[in-house]
């Protein structure tokens, strides 16, 4: 659910996981640089604060997981409408513990999955979108400090938001 309509003028973005947090930091930094943002939250009780914001039509939310490649197009329709998508903000992610010495090889791996799943859809969406445009674009992947120190019971919260060296 949209649950704003923008007018096609700027710099667009989506940030994912949007509504608390990082997310929303993030948000708030880039509608502070005049830019419009589409945020994809899945919690609809993270977005209250979007609907009396300053930002007003340069701010829209999408209700959904980011893992939905549905909620992802959806995004980055709004963000079109808004203006030209140069940035796309994977930082939805979910905190669950979970070892190998507690949980399940399946259990651990699911969660993996419902970690790294949103940031492979919004980077599919995003190289999509941007070769269509002929413009190109960012990708920002958040990652976490315990990518490189991790806590116990992290472990698929860790390989998911681990950034990758190559």
């Amino acid at each position: 659910m949209v649950t704003r309509r923008t007018a096609a003028t700027g710099r667009a973005h989506v940030v994912t996981g949007g509504g608390r947090g990082i997310g929303r930091a993030v948000t708030e930094a880039l509608l502070d640089e005049g830019d419009s943002v589409v945020v994809v939250e899945r919690d609809p009780d993270a977005v209250p604060w979007a609907e009396s914001h300053a930002a007003g039509s340069r701010l829209a939310v999408v209700t959904g997981s980011a893992a939905e490649e549905r909620v992802a197009e959806e995004a980055a329709d709004r963000a079109e409408e808004a203006g030209r998508l140069v940035g796309w903000v994977n930082n939805a992610a979910v905190f669950r513990d979970a070892g190998l010495d507690t949980a399940s090889a399946r259990e651990v791996l699911d969660l993996v999955e419902l970690n790294l799943a949103p940031a492979l859809t919004g980077c599919a969406t995003a190289v999509k979108r941007f070769l269509a445009a002929g413009s190109g674009g960012s990708i920002v992947n958040v990652s976490s400090h315990q990518a490189q120190r991790a806590v116990r019971g992290a472990l698929p919260y860790v390989v998911a938001k681990a950034p990758s060296r190559g």
